[in-house]
């Protein structure tokens, strides 16, 4: 896995979700920039406040355009809340320590320390009471005075307002507005910086601030207005009240995340071809089908889809999705993270690599949590997997070719090293922090792991290969032979790190097994087999995630209301939310199915 730099600007159309929402809900949406600045416009008193808050890249301006059309002949008085940011320097100063650059143990400056601030920590105090004053003094003259920005409606400012709007945006999008340099991070005013370090910093900082920011408003009911923003000309509003209801009824069901798709220098084509992906896309090396903090949740309510990122729903309704226990031990988080690796037809290998354990993580980057992983094989063709070192390898000298080959430019037999598997479907592999592990060229891989902000994968070996746009990849030796665990061998993982499957329940045409669980790792990983149908239950308590790794089709439904369902198809991943309580999956196709089921221990 690795940090969302360069995600394909494609929104799948076929993870859409379709739970019943109340005609009486949906005709409270408000669709197109212009009849939303009428709305907003409408639900103002004489000289009032409206307050537009949004997300990082919300295109402000647009929406302004269309309030002061729609005030034409009136007075309108704009405010740009970023005048009372800290300056670029103060804000540099203060993220310096986080945002280290030290070239030699992170060449291309990818990682950083988690910055855990609230929104407050953006602004100076004397720039904010000058801005309340303007405010109040438009105020008197003005037929309208707007403030937007991200941040309009922190606590400094809310009382200022009459009405406030939040314009949310999806990960992918704010990505694709970021590269395209349409925003930049937030208080940097004309600064451009390299696009690595603007992506840097906005994950480390803006994405994490802006994020609880949200959850905040719409915890205190700070916002009367939610606004999908992703298409700008073509926004789409709802009453806060309306918006949450919405939410609730999906969570009442089996729902499916919009993936996000990645191109890869060791990038395979079964999922291209598998989900009819753009043509011009090169390959599909990474698919972002859950990783939390980086896909959306797209809704169908009446004519109408509302693209929402999932932190907005997992922050918002976190109990509901994914139960009391797993709020107490993460907090309004979702704890784990789903991708595909594909090398299937690829151009070789992935890299060699190794994360870190949890007391490394907390020291070097502020994570709470270990970065743990595991690798389940859903399609393989002569394929192997990486995992471990091998009885034999003398890691001196293992690391004298690791430096050699990152220094010199000097290729090595990684083979006569690290240990490796014959991979087959079915196959799973634990992937705990300081593992050394690689997935190999012409396989499938389902790739579930703990939550992390950042991705510290440190590749010790990646072949001296160069990137797609022709660039060397970046080695991260030093932070790799800190935490690689040197004990780790064939013969101490073998049965242990790849375990068999053991059956915990069974019944006439069905059984689960656990096919992977360790001291280290806080989720299990289980595998559901069943010819025509199999029965499950959150107990309101834990969510689970389901893949239907073989078969055509499934149909997953809550056992209290079956029209409470998904229909997934091969490889599609699907969250069952704690609150579901029974439910049931229903072979659609001719053929015995397999489910993985991902939960909390």
């Amino acid at each position: 896995m690795s940090f969302m730099f360069k995600p394909y600007g494609y929104t799948d159309p076929d993870a859409l979700n379709r739970p019943e929402i109340p005609a009486r809900i949906a005709a409270r949406g408000i669709v197109s920039t212009e009849k939303i600045a009428e709305a907003l416009s409408a639900a103002l008193p004489v000289h009032g406040v409206l307050l537009l808050d949004g997300y990082v890249s919300a295109n402000f301006a647009l929406l302004n355009a269309r309030i002061e059309e729609c005030f034409a002949g009136r007075t309108v008085a704009f405010f740009d809340v970023s005048s009372a940011y800290k300056s670029p320097e103060e804000m540099e100063k203060m993220l310096a320590e986080s945002l280290p650059e030290d070239r030699e143990i992170d060449p291309i400056l990818l990682f950083g320390k988690c910055v855990h601030r609230e929104i407050e920590s953006l602004f100076d105090t004397e720039k904010t009471a000058e801005l309340v004053r303007k405010i109040e003094q438009a105020k008197k003259s003005a037929d309208l005075v707007v403030v937007s920005g991200c941040g309009s409606a922190f606590s400094g400012l809310r009382s200022c307002g009459d009405i406030a709007a939040f314009l949310d945006v999806t990960p992918l999008e704010v990505t694709l507005r970021i590269r395209a340099r349409k925003t930049a991070n937030l208080g940097d005013g004309a600064n451009v910086r390299p696009l690595p370090q603007v992506l840097r910093r906005m994950y480390y900082y803006d994405y994490e601030i802006m994020m609880q920011h949200r959850q905040n408003l719409i915890d205190k009911k700070l916002f009367d207005y939610y606004i999908d923003g992703n298409r700008e000309n073509f926004l789409k509003m709802l009453p806060i009240d309306s918006f949450r209801e919405i939410l609730r009824i999906q969570l009442d069901c089996p729902f499916r995340c919009t993936p996000v798709y990645l191109e890869g220098v060791w990038g395979g084509t079964f999922v291209k071809h598998l989900r009819h992906l753009p043509d011009d896309m090169r390959n599909c090396a990474w698919v972002f089908d859950m990783i939390p903090n980086e896909v959306s949740v797209q809704i169908k309510a009446g004519k109408h889809t509302f693209n929402i990122p999932f932190s907005t729903i997992f922050r918002t309704e976190p109990e509901k999705l994914m139960g009391p226990e797993s709020v107490t031990r993460f907090g309004r988080i979702f704890p784990i993270r789903f991708n595909y690796d594909d090398t299937y037809n690829g151009n070789g290998n992935m890299s060699i690599q190794v994360h870190p354990s949890k007391a490394y993580n907390q020291a070097h980057f502020g994570e709470p949590f270990q970065q743990d992983e595991s690798y389940y094989c859903v399609k393989t063709a002569g394929s192997k997997t990486y995992l471990g070192l091998r009885d034999e390898c003398d890691t001196d000298e293992f690391f004298a070719c690791i430096d050699r080959a990152e220094k010199e430019h000097i290729a090595f037999d990684h083979d006569k090293y690290v240990n490796s598997f014959p991979s087959t479907e079915g196959d799973q592999f634990l992937l705990p922090g300081g593992t050394i592990h690689a997935s190999g060229r012409n396989q499938i891989v389902l790739e579930i792991g703990s939550y992390t902000i950042g991705s510290y994968t440190f590749k010790l070996y990646d072949y001296l290969r160069k990137d797609l746009d022709g660039t060397p990849r970046p080695i991260h030796s030093i932070h790799g032979k800190n935490v690689l665990v040197t004990d780790r061998r064939r013969s101490s993982v073998d049965g242990v790190l790849r375990p068999k499957p053991r059956t915990v329940r069974e019944g006439e045409g069905w059984k689960e097994e656990i096919v992977g669980e360790h001291d280290l790792i806080y989720f299990s990983l289980r595998r559901l087999s069943f010819d025509r149908s199999v029965s499950d239950d959150t107990k309101g308590e834990k969510f689970h995630v389901l893949v239907l790794v073989k078969g055509e089709a499934v149909l997953i439904y809550a056992k209290a209301n079956p029209e409470h369902c998904y229909h997934a198809k091969y490889m599609d991943m699907v969250v069952v939310p704690a609150s579901l309580g029974a439910y049931g999956i229903l072979n659609l196709g001719k053929e015995p199915c397999q489910v993985t089921k991902t939960m909390l221990k």
